[in-house]
């Protein structure tokens, strides 16, 4: 089975109403899956529901969200092949010393509770094998500054990754990370606005500059990536860690 063809194949994916999450929505749809879009609200997930998906108001969070969500999805479609734990807010901005705790939990709970429970509720409702698909972060394999809770979340989804990828390889469950670059996505123009409010453009081509492709990615980049990770394409690809970052960690 090709990346073009995912017909027989009901995905769930979180964070699914905008950027990299709204893009895989609708790249799995055009491949033929059946897909359930979560995130927390069902208003945002207008445009999702347009591609085709099943929405469901859900906080990646909570477990009983998680159990709701995977049930729905398996009454809806019978079964559940793909899970992508898109997912993730960016949190505070600024200093390690000076990083506020109820933030650090906050995005701790959103970016790696979330994909621990995505995969605790949904690799048990895979019968016979599937995929997971976690996405990470350059963040998540690099340092960097002053987004202390991101970048630990980041690694910590990185680590589940191939923890996962050895416990759900005797059920045939295939467990990948993909690591974007900064995309242009809203978390990234929220970015360039609280780091550069006279000059959000600014901030955005010094950033680019820091690309060897010498811009952002775009999310049906990485979404790509990720339909390639779900897909039979990748049959034999477990515990890998995929960049789509323009070069940024060739460096």
């Amino acid at each position: 089975m090709s990346t073009s063809n995912l017909s027989d194949r009901v995905a769930i994916v979180t964070g699914a109403a905008r950027g990299i999450g709204l893009a895989t929505v609708k790249r799995l749809a055009a491949a033929g899956a059946r897909v359930a879009a979560l995130d927390l609200t069902s208003e945002s997930l207008a445009e999702a529901g347009s591609a085709g998906a099943l929405t469901i108001e859900a906080d990646v969070a909570m477990s009983a969200d998680w159990q709701r969500a995977v049930a729905l999805t398996r009454e809806s479609f019978g079964r559940l092949d793909i899970l992508v734990n898109n997912a993730g807010i960016s949190g505070f901005i600024g200093p390690l010393v000076d990083y506020p705790e109820d933030s650090f939990d906050e995005v701790m709970a959103v970016n790696a509770r979330g994909v621990f429970l995505g995969m605790k509720h949904a690799a048990p409702a895979m019968a016979d094998g599937g995929s997971i698909v976690n996405v990470s972060s350059i963040s998540g394999i690099g340092g960097g500054s002053n987004t202390l809770a991101y970048t630990a979340s980041k690694h910590a989804v990185i680590g589940m990754t191939k923890l996962a990828a050895i416990e759900f390889a005797p059920r045939r469950i295939r467990v990948n990370a993909v690591c974007p670059a900064p995309t242009a996505t809203a978390m990234m123009f929220d970015l360039a606005q609280s780091k550069a409010p006279d000059d959000p453009e600014g901030f955005r081509r010094s950033f680019e500059a820091t690309i060897p492709l010498g811009r952002y990615g775009q999310p049906d980049e990485v979404a790509e990536a990720i339909a390639f990770l779900a897909s039979d394409a990748a049959s034999f690809s477990t515990g890998a860690v995929l960049t789509v970052d323009g070069g940024m960690r060739a460096r």
